[in-house]
């Protein structure tokens, strides 16, 4: 569908990448449980191999149902292609690992899911690399914090857990005078309410366990390519510029050109760390996608109504949602978030955190998890959970304080929730 009609979002989360089954007619994506495909001849596999021509290997590499996946969401963030792969997590080391070598680093934001903030500052020093971090807002700081040795800068569209919303459009123009790719993880808005490469990102991550998928299932990630970026302007990008040893000296960026991340990521990051997404994760998350924007326009309506009820209750001290006028960066939502500002984010009990963790058991609809995005009304306290492995300095710097606890508003009646949030609440100010 990409060479038609300009469709409309709401057509290409159904259409996109996905055709009748050309063996059986079968209108929606077949689940191709498979590990290998058969090849033409010797010569086609030689050609498949030799990166000489597009198809099915392995399904380590690629798979039929994971490759309509893989398109659909690469269309709908209006990106040139997509590797989906095994997590969140994965995606975040997937779309790295072309980047980065021993002594780089990449330029993070300190508003960071807490899991990646361990990746970030503990994992990736395995690898050879290093992070540094830095507020976001402090322009200056972030152009300050890229030196010489550093590839990519990294933030969160709308920040896991505070639902804060990043000016990528201030921040892609440090990345792009600096020469270096802007890589922004999209999960907590989805491509329905951001679409990061209008605001010059070169990469966007996925958790596609989250909105995306949407109904709590399964685990996915992907890496969407913007197809933007000139990786043979310097010659910090050897792995996209430079011969590949593994491919008789192919040089992906001079072969494969906007789509040399892409083959990149697939030819060897998905070859050698194996971070695969299975066809039935991939169907899942298909399925899913088919209802994201019905599903977001309700996210974000229950979530201004309950946001704002919040910040009105006694027992609350601050609720941090940016759809509410309150909010310092309630500015931003119609610039980066134009449909909402999602239906994610904290709020400070008075009672502190004995208070959180009376509030969380007390709730009946609410889930107490760790996971967000799904239909279900979701909560969770970090400072004992996500966050728990960090400083209490590194909490709050991320917005996961002692006394915070992360609200993942569903898709339920309001009302409901409302009277549930209200019980809950009294018992934990009793």
């Amino acid at each position: 569908m990409t060479d038609g009609p300009s469709y409309g979002f709401d057509t290409l989360q159904i259409h996109a990448g996905a055709r009748p089954d050309p063996a059986t007619g079968a209108r929606q994506t077949p689940i191709y449980q498979t590990t290998a495909y058969v090849f033409r001849d010797a010569e086609h596999a030689a050609a498949l191999f030799n990166l000489q021509e597009v198809g099915y290997i392995y399904s380590r590499l690629t798979n039929p149902t994971v490759a309509v996946l893989q398109e659909r969401v690469a269309t709908l963030e209006g990106g040139v292609g997509a590797v989906c792969c095994s997590s969140g997590h994965a995606a975040q080391i997937m779309a790295l690992f072309p980047l980065m070598s021993p002594g780089k680093n990449v330029v993070v934001s300190t508003r960071l899911y807490g899991g990646t903030v361990t990746q970030f500052s503990q994992t990736i020093k395995k690898f050879g690399w290093s992070a540094t971090f830095v507020d976001f807002d402090d322009s200056a700081a972030v152009k300050a914090a890229i030196n010489d040795d550093t590839r990519a800068v990294f933030c969160e569209s709308i920040a896991n857990p505070g639902g804060y919303i990043t000016d990528l459009d201030a921040i892609s123009t440090i990345s792009d005078a600096a020469g270096i790719p802007l890589i922004v993880d999209n999960t907590s808005a989805t491509p329905y309410l951001c679409r990061p490469i209008e605001h010059g990102a070169t990469l966007v991550v996925h958790s596609l366990t989250k909105y995306m998928t949407g109904n709590g299932t399964v685990t996915g990630g992907c890496v969407v390519d913007s197809g933007k970026f000139d990786w043979s302007a310097s010659d910090k990008f050897p792995a996209l510029s430079q011969p590949e040893p593994a491919y008789h000296g192919l040089k992906f960026h001079e072969t494969f050109g906007p789509l040399a991340f892409t083959f990149n990521s697939i030819a060897i990051g998905l070859r050698d760390l194996g971070m695969t997404l299975n066809p039935q994760a991939a169907h899942y998350t298909l399925m899913g996608i088919e209802t994201l924007s019905l599903r977001m326009d309700r996210h974000v309506q229950n979530a201004v109504k309950i946001a704002g009820w919040l910040e009105t209750h006694p027992a609350v001290e601050t609720v941090t949602y940016a759809g509410l006028e309150s909010s310092p960066y309630h500015d931003r939502v119609a610039r980066i978030c134009p449909k909402g500002a999602g239906g994610l984010f904290t709020i400070a009990l008075k009672g502190g955190y004995e208070s959180c963790i009376k509030f969380v058991e007390s709730l009946e609809i609410f889930s107490h998890v760790a996971n967000l995005g799904d239909t279900r009304s979701l909560v969770i306290h970090s400072a004992s959970t996500t966050h728990r492995q960090l400083t209490e300095a590194q909490q709050v710097a991320a917005g996961a304080a002692p006394n915070v606890v992360r609200i993942s508003i569903g898709i339920e009646d309001a009302k409901d929730l409302i009277a549930d949030l209200d019980q809950a609440l009294t018992k934990a100010n009793a």
